[in-house]
């Protein structure tokens, strides 16, 4: 009674939790997915029948946004609930990332790709909801740092399965260059088998290792990011630099699918254990979809800030909550999910910690209104240079300096119309909030720039 009595003073009690009914979170993260890869989404060539469960028992947002049009950003974004340019990560790691240490309050060149993370100055969603009594797992693709320190097993999880870096062969777990990226928590382990069957059979062990106590499973798959390599194909030659890209329409539906085969595990389990209705399931792309992907009815691709690039698909079913079946214009973005998970888990937060989300779900349940939101971006690479803001409807874009263009994406989700010369008025008010944005990020400390 004693242990129980100091844990209730650790955290916030809110009203689900006082009756002994906290939800369980799942968060399935899939990598470069188009937004109309969905059955639910308007997909006609790939079969997605349990992610399409979770639109049709839950909500499908419309008009929801990743932190960033590449992959560690937006998990950063997610696994602080802040912008990321606040710490400094505005692209993904990687060989082409260009990134640079704070020293003597210059920016110096850091040559070693694996030498940086998520600053452990940063206090992670998985650390707060483990202070909050959840067991927390991760099982998938980390790409927030590749040494120790910036492990997952470090940042706040209990257990971690999965490859730390961008993207790996999913059969032999090795960049091209040979550096190993799976981990069983700290330790590099020899597991044979797809990754996507791996990830999703570790979530399923933690599923039912936990089923009594209330938990937090991030599902970050590396699919459908390159190599793009089927699942069922063993004897897939090792990736290569040169074959890294090589692939299909017909190989990316099958990697796709497979993770859809986990969401249907996942859901089967939570059903074994009688958890599913007091589960809140969220389903979401770290950026929009890159080459085999289709966009639609979006312009462009992962990396650019058109909406192609950041669109994503979010589902969220949670029966003892949300709205069986509804589709909700209300717009959202990575980092919302962040403190939508921390209010829904009753977390308990620190009176300095500044989230730059919002809990989503009173305004999907009608608890309260729907709000208009202002999202910013930026893209500030030597060779590639886009910012972007939308506000409501609105949204103004700025591709390398070349012209300023706004879109109305109520009439214009396409953005093929610019209407800059015919509201001026709303060109320089967006024009404004995103230069002061940019001022109040360029103004805050941080010890990496990772761009």
């Amino acid at each position: 009674m004693f242990r129980l009595l100091a844990f209730l003073g650790l955290v916030a009690v809110s009203p689900l939790f006082a009756q002994g009914a906290r939800p369980n979170i799942v968060f399935i993260l899939v990598d470069d997915m188009g937004y109309a890869d969905l059955g639910c989404t308007g997909a006609t060539d790939i079969r997605t029948p349990h992610i399409d469960r979770l639109a049709r028992e839950g909500m499908r947002l419309t008009d929801f946004y990743s932190n960033a049009p590449v992959c560690t950003p937006t998990r950063a974004g997610f696994m602080t609930g802040r912008w990321q340019q606040r710490f400094g990560l505005e692209f993904a790691f990687g060989y082409q990332v260009e990134q640079y240490r704070r020293v003597n309050d210059a920016w110096v060149p850091e040559p070693d790709m694996h030498a940086l993370g998520l600053p452990l100055s940063e206090t992670t969603i998985a650390q707060r909801l483990q202070t909050a009594g959840y067991r927390t797992g991760a099982f998938g693709k980390w790409h927030l740092g590749y040494r120790d320190e910036y492990n997952p097993v470090k940042r706040g999880f209990d257990e971690y399965f999965g490859e730390l870096l961008g993207h790996a062969d999913y059969y032999r777990h090795a960049y091209f260059d040979g550096t190993y990226a799976l981990r069983d928590g700290l330790e590099p382990v020899q597991q044979t088998g797809y990754l996507t069957d791996l990830i999703n059979d570790r979530a399923v062990r933690f599923i039912r290792k936990h089923a009594r106590e209330p938990f937090f499973l991030y599902v970050p798959h590396l699919a459908v990011h390159a190599p793009f390599q089927p699942p069922g194909a063993p004897g897939t030659p090792m990736v290569t630099r040169e074959t890294m890209l090589h692939g299909s329409r017909e190989i990316y539906r099958a990697m796709l699918e497979r993770v859809d085969d986990g969401v249907g595990l996942i859901l089967a389990e939570l059903e074994r254990h009688g958890i599913a209705d007091n589960t809140l399931i969220v389903f979401s792309s770290d950026n929009g979809g890159e080459r085999y992907a289709s966009n639609a009815p979006f312009f462009h691709h992962k990396a650019t800030l058109w909406e192609g690039g950041i669109r994503v698909p979010c589902l969220l079913r949670w029966p003892a909550r949300l709205p069986k079946g509804r589709v909700s214009g209300q717009a959202g973005i990575t980092m919302d999910l962040t403190a939508t998970f921390l209010a829904a888990a009753g977390a308990q937060l620190p009176a300095d910690y500044r989230p730059d989300g919002i809990d989503l779900v009173p305004l999907l349940t009608g608890e309260k209104p729907e709000v208009e939101r202002t999202f910013y971006w930026r893209m500030d690479r030597s060779n590639r240079k886009q910012r972007a803001i939308r506000h409501g409807h609105w949204k103004y874009l700025n591709d390398g300096n070349t012209m300023d263009l706004l879109f109305d994406l109520k009439t214009d989700s396409g953005e093929r119309r610019n209407l800059g010369y015919q509201h001026p008025a709303v060109l320089k008010e967006l024009k404004s909030k995103l230069a002061a944005w940019e001022a109040e990020i360029d103004r805050t400390p941080r010890e990496i720039w990772v761009r």
